[in-house]
């Protein structure tokens, strides 16, 4: 079966600005957009010795002192990538002209309070915005996607996503000490997923933990995304479970009345180093069930997913498409979603009558 699972790119690959020169531009947004061919004009960081380092690397043409000078000089058709923390997106949004093309790193903010204000200086400049919410973009899920759509596992009723592994939280500095660690910077990946396959749930129930060992606020979550009562879309997360590989998981599975896929997501593996993602699904024929089918892909979902979404904004600003599947007013769903998490977290569960 020849599964399509490759974004689509754009006609005009127009010039990209990059607002930020972390980690995630280093290993993910600059492989990406080299191997898509897409060209980077420029860069800007508040510690400029960064975006020096990085333009060198990538051969990016300019780096500038400011946000300001950035602006001042890119072209109506630039699209600005902007890789900063959730609580500098408002303030750099208000800089960039009206009606400008860009793509926003996830989480779109740190709590609903600025998820909202984010939103709403999107739509006072009426930028054509989009969230950088690439796992929709990995190989794997878009060859789930293909498959299902196409009716090869019949109709959905089973979504799970389970993580067991361990995760070394310092590789990521800026958000070891979140107070919402857990959903809003990972799980935020997974609820945004299963919304783009299921739209948005009825309820949520959410269970969100921390490790009495380690200072971080949650490590661990359990969430049900209520759909119906033949749908079951339930994430399970386990950052902590460093007790050797053999008993690590990390994928996304789908059954169906027809079949079922799982993917493994060989990034969290071992991570950063990680391991092969695996994509196999199996069809059932004549009420049996044939042999899981093994079907190699091209690429991961880092650096190759970050390809998916700036192509959609480009095809979006473009006119090729009038979908702009990560777009602010859709992402904001996602966001609703993650705080429903943390209020049933909070404020959920029923205490049973044990005056017996």
């Amino acid at each position: 079966m020849n599964i399509i699972y490759k974004p689509k790119l754009p006609k005009e690959k127009r010039p990209i600005y990059i607002i930020g020169a972390g980690g995630i531009v280093r290993d993910a947004h600059l492989p990406a957009y080299k191997n898509a061919g897409f060209i980077v004009e420029g860069i800007t960081n508040r510690t400029k010795q960064r975006a020096d380092d990085l333009a060198k690397t990538f051969n990016i043409p300019n780096v500038y002192d400011t946000i300001q000078d950035m602006v001042t000089v890119a072209p109506e058709n630039a699209v600005f990538d902007l890789t900063l923390m959730p609580n500098q997106f408002v303030p750099t949004l208000e800089l960039l002209p009206d009606e400008s093309a860009v793509l926003i790193q996830k989480p779109m903010g740190d709590n609903y309070k600025q998820t909202l204000d984010i939103l709403e200086v999107c739509r006072r400049k009426k930028l054509k915005a989009a969230i950088n919410c690439q796992m929709r973009y990995a190989p794997y899920i878009m060859a789930a996607k293909y498959l299902i759509e196409k009716g090869v596992i019949g109709e959905l009723y089973d979504f799970e996503i389970r993580l067991t592994t361990y995760t070394p939280w310092e590789y990521f500095p800026n958000v070891v000490n979140h107070p919402r660690l857990e959903i809003q910077q990972h799980s935020i990946h997974y609820i945004d997923l299963i919304r783009s396959f299921l739209g948005n749930p009825k309820k949520v129930y959410s269970k969100t933990l921390r490790n009495p060992g380690k200072p971080m606020s949650s490590t661990r979550t359990t969430t049900i995304m209520d759909y119906s009562d033949s749908m079951r879309a339930i994430i399970n997360t386990n950052h902590d479970h460093n007790f050797g590989e053999k008993n690590q998981e990390s994928f996304v599975k789908w059954e169906g009345t027809k079949g079922a896929i799982k993917a493994r997501i060989g990034l969290l593996l071992d991570y950063p180093n990680g391991k092969p993602d695996l994509f196999q699904y199996c069809i059932i024929k004549k009420h049996e069930p044939t042999k899981w089918i093994e079907v190699t892909l091209d690429g991961s979902w880092f650096p190759d997913a970050f390809v998916g979404t700036m192509a959609s904004l480009m095809r979006y600003v473009e006119g090729s498409t009038n979908k702009l599947p990560t777009s602010v007013e859709d992402v904001v769903y996602s966001m609703a979603i993650v705080e429903s998490a943390y209020d049933s977290n909070n404020n959920g569960g029923i205490s049973p009558n044990y005056n017996i």
